[in-house]
């Protein structure tokens, strides 16, 4: 048996082998391909990129055609640099960098000497290309914009760059991806295929039709169009809103998660990142500082959420049992909760959750939260408890929407106060300005609006998200998934009974609007940054959140306008004319429109300015504001302002 085994499996693997090599030199070409590859010219047919339109189908970004000068360094012969130089409007320096650059990516290969040229430098390029050996022009479609407004969902596109090129063999030098917005996480949609054509060349590099009559060539196959959940004229509206002024907007729908409106300011108009002058433009917009209009407050900027967090304190406290909606307890405008340690509050009086929620009572949340973390014997306990609670909004983690930046926020656990007090120990005393949002809680924009929507839904949210419709294809699953909270569904009622009273009664009084039943919780956020190590309180932030109608929620918002003092000066302005757009689709508070679109905080913005070597307050005739730090993490180490 052994004998013949051993003959066996030589004869098997050697007709095996003489297989696979008839199949590659008579029936598989492919390797002759590459063989001939300097006989060859590769040309690329490069696709339209989708459509881009939104909820309602409104055309927001399109394409025009761009053209390309492609160069083969190996085939560059002969050249009037002078003629050449002169007609393309670049220095011999420009030229020669260009070349050496080409050379390094490959010097048989096309790779791209000059982009996007518009039709006139086309045309005349094109009349005496035949004089440039080794150029060609590679036509390819630019985003055209139909919109000024929606830079940050958008994104751009932008060449790809040798890290790309090696990580994705779909690339080649030259070729456009989508960086930023919904171009870059539907890129793989949006791009289409390319579509490859094989060039026979005979010994004098001259083309002499299709290799194989074409056996090898692919059509380039268009970009899926998608929707978006964007309703285009909130989200102009809301940029309007705006200018002159810092921060983000988040507008949902409840019942779906689908965002309405994604608003960062400063912004941008899209179409400056298109052209020849793209470049330029985007390095402006990066070294800017100052306003960063590439920033995406919406979803990265992390702030102290303020007073709308005192929604989230009286839940968990009802859940948790150590109140009922009737609870009461006395405030003397503030809450002295240690030696020496005093919450300042606005309010006074006996103040149970209703009254509480909508007069924004320090003193009533400050207690709640210590029954809260009391209720255990330990604080680590009650800390931890509290924190499970709140991961079910989706805070202190990535949100995991369909957008390619952000950031998770944060959620003190009792690890964090073990690393921030390891000498000695800390309890509810310590840690009590989680309580109204101030300590070590950080939260984004879009958190803010997922959490009253959540609210809104009396228990439940789906993921953000930015995409409605693929054509020819579906949306990711995870998008109607239902994430319940740990809060029972009674515990709602009352808390959105007080929001109610907000506008009636509360810290809202004078922002409603004839027709709709909005709720709604004001916040005023402390501002800090550090200037030679020292702490500097700058101007408070002023923050808004709120759903509508109360019952059947149509809109849930957040909205985040840094250094805008309190809550219903800037803020809450603007959500009462987002909610009135969006739902009525005209705007009846001709009063508070014109306030805010002709207001602007760019005199408190231009207040505070760093001398670039010293790092310290100068002159405002500079006119080079610090950037100011949203993060407190000094918990009660600091006497708290009021929180409305």
């Amino acid at each position: 048996m052994r004998k013949v085994l051993l003959p066996t499996i030589i004869f098997v693997v050697t007709i095996l082998l003489v297989i696979r090599l008839f199949y590659l030199q008579v029936i598989d070409d492919s390797l002759k391909l590459k063989s001939d590859n300097n006989a060859i010219k590769i040309q690329y047919d490069y696709p339209e990129r989708g459509y881009i339109y939104d909820r309602n189908g409104k055309l927001l970004v399109a394409n025009q055609p761009s053209y390309d000068i492609m160069v083969i360094p190996k085939d560059v012969k002969n050249l009037d640099t002078v003629e050449f130089c002169s007609l393309l409007n670049i220095t011999k320096e420009e030229f020669l960098k260009k070349i050496a650059k080409a050379k390094v990516y490959s010097p048989r290969l096309p790779s791209v000497f000059l982009a996007q040229l518009n039709k006139k430098e086309y045309a005349a390029f094109q009349e005496i290309q035949r004089k440039f050996n080794g150029f060609y022009i590679q036509k390819r479609s630019l985003r055209d914009y139909q919109v000024a407004f929606g830079a940050n969902v958008f994104g751009f596109i932008t060449q790809v760059n040798e890290s790309i090129i090696e990580k994705n063999k779909y690339y080649n030098s030259g070729d456009l991806i989508g960086k930023q917005g919904v171009e870059e996480s539907y890129e793989e949609i949006l791009r289409g295929i390319k579509g490859v054509k094989y060039i026979q060349k005979d010994k004098y590099n001259r083309d002499i039709g299709s290799y194989k009559e074409g056996r090898f060539d692919t059509i380039a196959v268009q970009g899926n169009d998608i929707n978006l959940t964007l309703d285009a004229e909130l989200q102009k509206y809301g940029e309007e809103l705006m200018i002159n002024k810092r921060g983000g907007i988040v507008a949902i729908e409840p019942s779906t998660g689908e965002i309405l409106a994604l608003v960062t300011a400063p912004s941008y108009d899209p179409a400056i990142l298109v052209g020849r002058q793209r470049s330029k433009n985007y390095t402006m917009l990066y070294h800017d500082s100052i306003a960063k209009p590439l920033y995406d407050r919406g979803l990265l900027a992390e702030y102290t959420p303020g007073s709308p967090f005192k929604i989230l304190t009286g839940l968990v406290a009802l859940q948790e049992g150590v109140i009922d909606e009737n609870t009461s307890f006395v405030c003397h405008h503030g809450f002295s909760y240690a030696r020496g340690r005093f919450m300042r509050c606005h309010d006074s009086g006996v103040s149970v959750l209703h009254n509480g929620i909508y007069n924004s009572c320090n003193t009533y949340f400050a207690s709640v939260y210590m029954k809260t973390i009391n209720k255990y014997k330990k604080p680590s306990d009650g800390v931890d408890a509290w924190s499970k609670h709140l991961r079910t909004f989706g805070l202190g983690q990535f949100m995991g929407y369909d957008l390619p930046t952000g950031k998770k926020g944060s959620l003190p656990t009792s690890k964090t106060y073990k690393k921030m007090y390891p000498g000695w120990g800390w309890d509810s005393k310590t840690i009590v300005s989680n309580a109204i949002g101030q300590g070590e809680v950080l939260m984004t924009p879009i958190q803010l609006a997922n959490m009253i929507a959540t609210v809104a839904n009396r228990g439940f949210y789906y993921t953000p998200h930015i995409i409605k419709k693929i054509k020819g294809g579906q949306i990711d699953k995870k998008f109607t998934t239902k994430h319940v909270t740990s809060i029972d569904r009674k515990y709602y009622e009352p808390m959105i009974s007080g929001l109610f009273d907000v506008y009636n009664l509360g810290t809202a009084h004078g922002l409603n609007v004839e027709g709709i039943d909005i709720c709604g919780k004001t916040g005023t956020a402390e501002n800090y940054t550090k200037i030679n190590g020292k702490r500097v309180k700058l101007q408070d932030h002023s923050i808004f959140v709120a759903f509508a109608p109360k019952d059947n929620p149509k809109i849930a918002i957040a909205v985040f306008v840094e250094n805008g003092y309190w809550g219903s000066r800037w803020a809450g302005p603007i959500t009462s004319l987002m909610i009135e757009k969006y739902i009525k689709r005209k705007i009846t508070r001709k009063d508070l429109e014109k306030r805010m679109l002709e207001g602007s905080l760019q005199a408190e913005y231009n207040k505070y300015i760093t001398n670039p070597i010293k790092d310290t307050l100068i002159n405002k005739s500079i006119k080079t504001p610090i950037k100011p730090t949203v993060k407190d993490t000094n918990g009660i180490k600091k006497s708290t302002t009021p929180q409305n």
